[in-house]
């Protein structure tokens, strides 16, 4: 994983032609802060109605969505809509690297998929758990390809962040891997992953807006060089 952030962080030119060069938009922005609220919002609701037999440490945000859940649909609506922030935000951060965006909008095509998969009464099933294990994949290594070594592009996403960031991911998506074996905090662990990942790609569109809404206009005339004439100058000389 290092070798491979190091490979794409030390690309030139033709990384950067994958990238486009306009802003971040406002909905983009709008739309990944939007996916923590649902996220968030979404357990917490449906787990407020469920019997007092339910646990949050121990069961999942898929349990909430499950066929033996109460009130199944409030976290089915969530996951949907996450789901379609991460398709927004996706189609939105154009300055960063398409495969970046386009693991954004696989991993917003897992969670709906997660949503229109729900737990039967006898538990999980395969195809649950590949949209699941893919939302968990595609959050985990999106970092490694929003990072790119230019001047203008901020400190939060250098090679050494991304290191930084990809490590923590990774030992939080290896406890939810332990936990998944019978650990009494499953709930627990899955609810601070999704999070905390999820959370990263609001981190990238603030930043990326920041930076271009602080970057100095350049002027939109500048004064040709010694001994040249102006445009208007040589308009004159090709009208005479």
């Amino acid at each position: 994983m290092l070798r491979l952030t190091q490979r794409l962080a030390a690309a030139n030119g033709p990384a950067r032609l994958i990238a486009g060069r306009e802003p971040v938009a406002a909905w983009a922005v709008a739309a990944a802060a939007l996916s923590e609220v649902l996220l968030i919002g979404g357990w917490l609701v449906a787990g407020a109605l469920q019997p007092a037999s339910y646990s949050p440490m121990q069961q999942t945000m898929s349990d909430l969505a499950g066929q033996t859940a109460t009130d199944p649909w409030v976290m089915t609506a969530a996951f949907f809509g996450v789901g379609g922030c991460q398709l927004v935000t996706g189609l939105g951060l154009t300055r960063v690297a398409v495969p970046a965006r386009m693991l954004l909008l696989l991993a917003g095509l897992s969670t709906i998929g997660v949503a229109a998969s729900p737990e039967a009464a006898t538990g999980p099933t395969l195809r649950h758990l590949v949209f699941a294990v893919s939302c968990v994949v595609t959050t985990l290594v999106w970092p490694v390809f929003v990072v790119r070594r230019e001047p203008a592009m901020p400190q939060l996403l250098s090679f050494h962040s991304t290191v930084v960031v990809i490590a923590a991911f990774a030992a939080l998506s290896g406890w939810l891997l332990v936990t998944t074996q019978g650990g009494p905090d499953l709930g627990m662990v899955e609810r601070l992953t999704s999070s905390v990942q999820g959370l990263w790609p609001l981190v990238v569109a603030v930043a990326l807006r920041r930076a271009e809404t602080s970057r100095p206009a350049q002027p939109s005339w500048q004064p040709p060089p010694a001994g040249q004439p102006s445009p208007a100058e040589q308009a004159d000389l090709v009208t005479n």
